[in-house]
């Protein structure tokens, strides 16, 4: 126990620059309090005891903004950071050295019974107020940016913004190794497909432009000759 909790203690030093010292991050940080209860609440759930376990969960959320179902399965290292307004699913399953900011849902998309909640690899970077609703595996390494919604798998060491969420190529280049918190400087596919219409759209006005020109001429030189004929 106490070396399962100097090792989310160790991962809130390593993501947060904020943390200055041991009794901060121990009084001051919700999102180590929500994990230190869910893992109560999780015990209490898988022996059964439903309605205490739902019961601490609620009172968890009450006091840090955070709501984890205690049927969720979490990794080690798992980084709420600030947590108001998290939501985690009864069937989301979290892997090792996850991020999460404030603002995610990990939700179903319907009432369907068995698996319905998302399941997260490892060392995956889940960006502010972002929704991924369904059963689907969002692969190691993977980043979601800030507010997209994700409604389908993500493969690993890829980069997903937008709503609906799309995939964007990170130039070829490998996720590095470890907890990559560098969600905020992430692709715009909507703004490079707008650029792309504006060097359209310039280049027709230029077509455009040149086929009014030669037509302009064409114009100039049948009134020339008409003129030339008439011995004017």
């Amino acid at each position: 126990m106490f070396k399962w909790l100097k090792q989310e203690i160790e991962c809130v030093f390593e993501r947060d620059p904020a943390a200055k010292g041991l009794v901060e991050v121990l009084l001051c940080y919700p999102g180590l309090h929500a994990i230190i209860m869910h893992r109560i609440s999780y015990w209490l759930y898988q022996r059964k005891f439903f309605l205490i376990a739902r019961l601490l969960s609620q009172v968890t959320r009450f006091f840090t903004g955070i709501e984890i179902h205690p049927g969720a399965k979490i990794g080690k290292g798992l980084f709420i950071d600030h947590g108001m307004g998290v939501v985690i699913g009864e069937t989301a399953e979290i892997g090792d050295n996850v991020t999460i900011y404030q603002g995610v849902t990990l939700g179903g998309t319907g009432k369907e019974k068995g698996k319905r909640h998302p399941t997260i690899g490892n060392n995956v970077v889940i960006g502010a107020g972002a929704k991924l609703l369904g059963s689907f595996t969002v692969g190691d390494n993977a980043k979601i940016g800030a507010g997209a919604v994700v409604l389908k798998s993500v493969p690993s060491n890829t980069t997903v913004v937008g709503v609906p969420g799309k995939v964007v190529a990170m130039e070829g280049l490998r996720v590095t190794e470890g907890v990559d918190l560098e969600h905020a400087d992430l692709p715009d596919p909507v703004a490079k497909m707008l650029v792309c219409l504006q060097s359209r759209i310039i280049e027709l006005e230029e077509r455009l432009t040149k086929l009014e020109r030669g037509s302009n001429d064409d114009d100039t030189n049948i009134q020339y000759h008409d003129t030339a004929e008439r011995g004017l």
